[in-house]
């Protein structure tokens, strides 16, 4: 088929790269403006963009896709059917009305739960066992369209949501070939999503980003988890920043005496620290303008002691 491709994040390019080397003909891929990162805030190409690069294709970049002459242009590829995973605006019924065969979404839950824009951290942070990934039609309603296609598969333990998503992405990828062979074929089904299941995944506000010490520990864990290793779960150590990226929950409690966010502990392992119930070993952190490192490497550098407290 003729496809319009619309993706920005790095979920997104294992499928423009599977639908390439599945024969379908990309007319154009469509991604966010550069925007400015890193420390000197210079405007950097989305690894969506990247990847059309490398494989020659058109590039549209509009700071609104849904805007008129945006439409116009997308119009222009005369595509049968639009693609769109993790792209990052809603789309508006003119421009899902422009491909005569619709458009379809790849998108990182089991819906109908998790509709929204942070579906693996939202369901890291809620400690679920199992997430995947669905392929659906899309309508106006933020995904609530109908399922092509869906796979689960188990979380681990210790899985972060960097390394879920990256997981997730292949899974996508691997589906939507297969949903585009259904669509070729005349044979998608339309299975409606049950309303009663669904539940929300907005964008994590910024004060979620704050470990909340005096939560259980395996809350703080499932916390840090979800922002790892973007855009990282924050403490404070005498004054300063930090980013914690690794940690887990150790079966022993903290001594009565020790209270939420105290260090209690350092060893070769980490830093232990009391939550709400239970301990949380730190593994991996970030100082504020740092790089990152182990626990006791940060311990014995910015010298971490028993007593100390993380606000």
């Amino acid at each position: 088929m003729r496809l319009v491709f619309m993706g920005t994040s790095d979920f997104a390019t294992p499928s423009l790269h599977a639908l390439v080397a599945a024969g379908h003909q990309v007319t154009a891929v469509v991604t966010q403006p550069d925007r400015p990162a890193g420390r000197g805030r210079r405007p950097l190409p989305s690894p969506v963009k990247a990847a059309a690069q490398e494989l020659g294709l058109p590039l549209l970049q509009p700071e609104r896709a849904s805007a008129p002459d945006s439409i116009e242009q997308i119009r222009h590829f005369q595509p049968e059917l639009l693609v769109v995973a993790a792209y990052g605006q809603i789309l508006s019924p003119a421009l899902l009305a422009v491909p005569p065969r619709g458009a379809v979404n790849v998108h990182a839950s089991l819906l109908p739960r998790y509709r929204g824009a942070a579906p693996v951290q939202r369901a890291i942070m809620a400690d679920e066992e199992e997430t995947g990934v669905t392929i659906m039609w899309m309508t106006e309603r933020l995904d609530a369209g109908d399922i092509i296609l869906q796979e689960c598969t188990p979380i681990g333990p210790r899985e972060t949501a960097g390394e879920l998503l990256a997981r997730l992405a292949g899974m996508g990828a691997r589906l939507l070939v297969a949903a585009l062979a259904l669509i070729v074929a005349s044979t998608a089904p339309r299975r409606p999503q049950d309303e009663r299941q669904a539940t929300l995944a907005p964008s994590l506000r910024k004060e979620e980003r704050l470990i909340p010490w005096q939560e259980p520990a395996a809350a703080v864990v499932a916390r840090v988890r979800a922002l790892s290793p973007r855009p990282g779960a924050l403490t404070r150590h005498e004054g300063r920043q930090l980013k914690v990226l690794r940690a887990r929950t150790l079966e022993k409690l903290c001594p009565a005496a020790g209270t939420a966010g105290q260090v209690v502990e350092i060893s070769r392992d980490g830093i232990l620290v009391g939550a709400g119930v239970g301990c949380v070993l730190l593994e991996q952190l970030q100082p504020e303008s740092g790089k990152i490192m182990r626990a006791l490497e940060y311990a014995r550098g910015y010298r971490v002691s028993p007593g100390q407290t993380l606000s």
